[in-house]
């Protein structure tokens, strides 16, 4: 599907969707409880409904709709289980370890891009514990059962690893410590994760260069609701902070998502702060909202640490400076930064989004500040994330038509 952008303000109220990475969480701890936990403002998307087909697939019992859910806990895993991730690097990367705490054997696939993003970071840990990988290339086919020890794990690639073994490892029966054999980038979503099993009853204490996990924690069952996903605001405030007056009305300023740090970029672009350089190691979901906003600023601004980028639903550094410049900015990436110039408002052109979400959403912001109409190829791709950006658009006032299906 092509939609059309004819460039207008954006202004109202918004209520900003649920957290896609808490709405992943609750689910995962409501499986491992001993009775029924209920979810509300749980997010309705694809990378959702991979996670509760896979949860589905390893005997858990979810019943809901329209965000309302129920989800009653594993009594008796499934030994075996082929599980669809779509394009989910969460679910995938979440699932492998926690199947294989529960020894069910499964095989993932996928499609899109996600066979190429890596789970090589898990297989080393994972094997010297007890799990049999059969395959290293999707579709993965896992075996044998996970037991608690060591876990020895890179987390530069990717925080996604940590939270998968710390779900899988908080289920066994055994103390487990995962040692960190580099720093840790995205530290925010493994905070999410803690967060949400504290939540659940479920404790973990970091350590020096870790997480400890003590042995036979239950989760307890309770009534929970997912709050507003920082990440999804990104794309709102960068449209106020290019011209359009939009009131989010749900945010919750201690929340602790990472990508909160987008109200104080904000902020700080409001109020003329220092935005010469923005550090994107733990706000990598941030950089093409981030990057569409910066173009309006008075000075340059480099974005750095963002090589982890290049492994997302696309090559996402390249994406954004080509955003950037095929609308008729100024945008100079290198292997691990990116650098926005800025300019009075974009031209107008074609975002070729490569099927990332993040990368349409974007181009539709850049849009409320340009001279001419954008075209988003594939816009689509936002029912990965946000099935309803477009129709938020719309009544903000901007106008979207759909020019092909």
């Amino acid at each position: 599907m092509d939609i059309k952008i004819t460039p207008s303000k954006l202004s109202g109220k918004l209520i900003v969707p649920p957290s896609k990475s808490i709405s992943h969480r609750m689910l995962i701890c409501a499986a491992f409880c001993d009775g029924t936990t209920h979810i509300d403002n749980l997010l309705e998307c694809m990378d959702l409904h991979a996670t509760i087909n896979a949860l589905t697939a390893l005997g858990v019992k979810i019943n809901g709709k329209d965000g309302s859910y129920d989800i009653t806990g594993i009594t008796q895993p499934s030994e075996k289980a082929a599980v669809d991730c779509f394009e989910s690097g969460s679910t995938l990367r979440f699932m492998i370890p926690i199947f294989s705490a529960f020894g069910c054997e499964a095989e993932f696939t996928g499609r899109g891009k996600l066979p190429e993003r890596p789970i090589t970071p898990l297989i080393e840990p994972m094997t010297e514990n007890g799990a049999v990988f059969e395959t290293l290339s999707m579709p993965y086919r896992i075996k044998g059962k996970l037991s608690g020890g060591k876990y020895y794990i890179d987390g530069s690639v990717s925080s996604q690893f940590i939270t998968g073994l710390l779900f899988a490892l908080s289920v066994l029966s055994k103390d487990s410590e995962i040692i960190l054999t580099t720093s840790l980038e995205s530290k925010p979503y493994v905070n999410i994760t803690i967060d949400c099993m504290k939540q659940f009853g479920v404790g973990v204490s970091e350590t020096e260069n870790g997480y400890f996990i003590k042995g036979g924690q239950k989760y307890q069952p309770h009534n929970c609701t997912v709050e507003a996903d920082m990440s999804q605001s990104a794309f709102f405030l960068a449209a106020n902070c290019a011209g359009s007056d939009i009131e989010l009305t749900n945010l919750n300023l201690n929340s602790v998502q990472g990508d909160k740090a987008i109200v104080d970029i904000a902020e700080k672009f409001r109020n003329g702060g220092d935005l010469s350089v923005i550090d994107a190691s733990d706000i990598p979901d941030l950089v093409p909202a981030i990057a569409v906003m910066m173009s309006f600023r008075e000075k340059p601004c480099r974005i750095i640490n963002c090589e982890r980028l290049r492994i997302k639903e696309c090559d996402r550094l390249a994406a954004t400076t080509e955003l950037i410049n095929d609308l008729g900015g100024k945008a100079i990436s290198t292997e691990n930064s990116i650098e926005i110039f800025p300019v009075e408002a974009f031209k107008g052109g074609t975002v070729r989004n490569y099927n990332d979400h993040r990368i349409a959403m974007a181009g539709a912001v850049a849009a409320t500040r340009s001279t001419g109409e954008v075209i988003i190829k594939g816009a689509e791709c936002t029912n990965k994330s946000y099935p309803g950006f477009f129709d938020d658009f719309r009544a903000l006032g901007g106008i979207a038509d759909v020019i092909s299906v």
